[in-house]
């Protein structure tokens, strides 16, 4: 089994054939590939689901083994302001292709995080530079991107893999690297992964480093992952009115586990579906979840957050909004 390569670049797909899901998105974009004339693309959609992997094919198949020289990738989260748009992407835009493409490509990853000013840049760049260079765009939300830029782009949404896609990825995997993975470990990695393909095969590489013979215990160790009986009893112990015990079995979950306070929250909003109450106070508790989470991600102290939550469940269990 080898430990010195990261399992997300060694099997990585480099062909369309390859790659797995997203395959509608996979067979326009190979048509448009084999007519040699592609427009800008933005890709959109949650992480892991292939984005980087289809622009680096796409090159790949653009150019051969001249790729390197026809392609510039910026990551705009690291560099995300207006003088990256105005040196390395006008730059490396203003020069012509060195194969018989006529055009180069510039993948911009995580283009959500690039400044207003930035995009609005990046836009003229776009047009001024149409005839000599193609843009890949990558990001989490479309919505951050300004208008002008989705405008000019082919926008192609992807969507989190199911379960059969990652099964096979994993397949591959433990074939490859002698590695036994029972299907009770392969629901967990699943669970744990929530459709990420990348979160998928990290935890899979950090659980062999352990053992060859995977289980379910140590992908939820690995993963940080709460176990949903240990939720129930929080919950259920809040439902009763218990709420000392339900805030110690809280805190009791995260120090133990170091579990953080959003991670928390996720586990708590799956598990109030499985509660045996209305399916009105259902609702209601999970708006509520998602107001609890919103004040987290805009700085508020997790636990206190978490004893509200907890608080607004022993008050439903006791009959009160």
């Amino acid at each position: 089994m080898s430990n010195t390569n990261i399992w997300t670049e060694k099997y990585r797909p480099t062909k369309f054939e390859e790659m797995v899901g997203q395959n509608e998105i996979i067979k326009r974009v190979k048509s448009l590939v084999q007519a040699m004339n592609i427009p800008h693309f933005l890709f959109a959609g949650p992480a892991g689901t292939g984005k980087s992997t289809l622009a680096l094919i796409t090159v790949r198949e653009l150019f051969g083994e001249k790729w390197r020289e026809n392609y510039l990738e910026l990551n705009a989260s690291d560099e995300r302001g207006i003088d990256v748009v105005r040196q390395k992407v006008k730059d490396f835009a203003r020069t012509m292709a060195l194969e018989n493409v006529p055009f180069k490509v510039i993948f911009l990853d995580e283009a959500d995080a690039l400044t207003k000013e930035a995009q609005q840049a990046l836009r003229r760049t776009m047009e001024n530079y149409s005839t000599t260079c193609r843009f890949i765009l990558s990001c989490n939300y479309s919505s951050k991107i300004i208008e002008p830029i989705q405008s000019r782009c082919v926008t192609f949404r992807f969507k989190l893999l199911e379960k059969k896609d990652i099964h096979k990825i994993v397949k591959k995997i433990t074939e490859s690297e002698k590695l036994k993975l029972s299907d009770e470990a392969f629901e967990s990695l699943y669970e744990a992964s929530e459709g990420d393909c990348r979160r998928a095969i990290n935890l899979l590489q950090a659980t062999s480093s352990i053992s060859f013979d995977i289980t379910s215990e140590m992908i939820s160790i690995i993963g940080s992952e709460t176990k949903p009986k240990d939720i129930r009893v929080v919950l259920d112990y809040a439902l009763a009115g218990d709420f000392e015990n339900a805030r110690e079995k809280l805190l009791d979950i995260m120090l133990n586990e170091s579990i953080s306070g959003t991670d928390m929250i996720k586990a708590i909003q799956k598990e109030i579906w499985n509660l045996q109450i209305e399916p009105e106070l259902k609702v209601k508790l999970t708006e509520k979840t998602g107001e609890v989470e919103f004040r987290m991600i805009e700085g508020s102290d997790d636990f206190i957050q978490l004893q509200s939550l907890l608080a607004s469940f022993v008050l439903a269990g006791q009959g009160k909004n």
